[in-house]
């Protein structure tokens, strides 16, 4: 199972890796992708769209089911991810380079409350 140790964790199975600029990006961990299976479709949230963290946000469909997308933290969703649009197969591939959409944090200190990769994996032996 990779468990990039850069990046925090939602117990809903979100990542979220800081940018530069202040900015996140979230999509699924490797294990969500691999439970769903093959990814058939990405319904990511509408840009401009005001997210609570924690809340439904999307939607994630494979050929075996859909699954709700919750938002990793409170902000503003500023893109998406739009080569998952044409090729959502993307996340099974490489689900920690195949974003889903970037974040404007509604505070900076608002991924602090997340899972680090440790907490991530304890949380998967559960």
């Amino acid at each position: 199972m990779n468990i990039p140790s850069q990046l925090r964790y939602t117990p809903q199975h979100l990542w979220i890796e800081p940018q530069a600029d202040g900015t996140v990006r979230a999509g699924i961990t490797d294990h969500a992708q691999e439970t769903l299976g093959d990814i058939v479709f990405v319904d990511a949230p509408a840009v401009g769209s005001l997210l609570q963290a924690g809340q439904p946000c999307g939607i994630v469909e494979s050929v075996k089911t859909a699954s709700d997308l919750h938002a990793p933290i409170t902000g503003t969703v500023l893109e998406i991810n739009g080569d998952l649009q044409l090729s959502p197969e993307l996340i099974n591939e490489n689900p920690y380079a195949a974003w889903i959409f970037r974040i404007q944090p509604a505070a900076p200190t608002t991924s602090d409350a997340l899972l680090d990769a440790e907490g991530y994996r304890q949380l998967l032996d559960q």
